[in-house]
């Protein structure tokens, strides 16, 4: 197994793979493998067989989801193509068929009421930047002080799922618990335009949840 990290490291070097995906793939990788050290198969020698057993084993055995099945597809397939050099057959190995669900969105004023009852200015500010510019946790938490534009109420996000970047909005009601939040927390202290603007503990880091 260590030849074969050793290669899946050298090739997300080479792509500059963020360290979740890297992360995310390699758990999956060692899972499959695993998978077949304990039925005696070595991992040189897998067949698309193999790979079929290995999803009803996920489907049956584990009942995950169809969602969580695919991610596992996807890191065997990169496994199966990128590490072993072996041709990936769709049609023999296809992604299960996902049923789309519908978010449940809170109301307004469900929100509105939760924000109204968190005291602490730097999570508020967190919660109304989340809920107002539609932004993922690990996205707030890795913003910086430059990211935040009042003049033209937009959010810049970078590096966020998948490696991308984009802009979003600045809502009226984050900007405010932004205003406050500054005041207390950094306006008293020496900063810098692309420092963090939720440093966790370490202030060289940002807020981890």
């Amino acid at each position: 197994m260590q030849h074969y990290e050793q290669e899946i490291d050298l090739y997300f070097e080479l792509k500059d793979t963020p360290a979740s995906s890297k992360e995310s793939y390699l758990r999956r990788v060692h899972a499959f493998i695993k998978f077949m050290q304990n039925r005696h198969k070595c991992i040189g020698d897998v067949t698309e067989s193999d790979i079929q057993q290995y999803i009803l084993y996920l489907k049956k055995e584990k009942c995950l989801s169809a969602g969580t099945i695919n991610n596992y597809i996807s890191a065997v397939k990169f496994f199966y193509t990128c590490i072993l050099d072996k041709q990936w057959n769709s049609k023999k190995i296809p992604r299960m068929k996902r049923i789309p669900r519908f978010p449940v969105i809170p109301p307004k004023q469900d929100v509105l009421a939760i924000l109204n009852l968190t005291t602490n200015l730097k999570h508020k500010a967190i919660l109304a930047l989340m809920y107002g510019s539609g932004l993922r946790v690990g996205e707030a938490a890795r913003l910086k002080i430059c990211d935040i534009c009042s003049k033209s109420m937009r959010v810049r996000v970078e590096c966020a799922k998948h490696n991308t970047n984009r802009y979003t909005i600045l809502s009226d009601t984050a900007l405010l618990a932004l205003r406050n939040y500054f005041r207390a927390y950094l306006s008293s202290t020496s900063y810098k335009p692309d420092d963090w603007l939720f440093p966790g503990r370490n202030k060289k880091k940002h807020i981890y949840f």
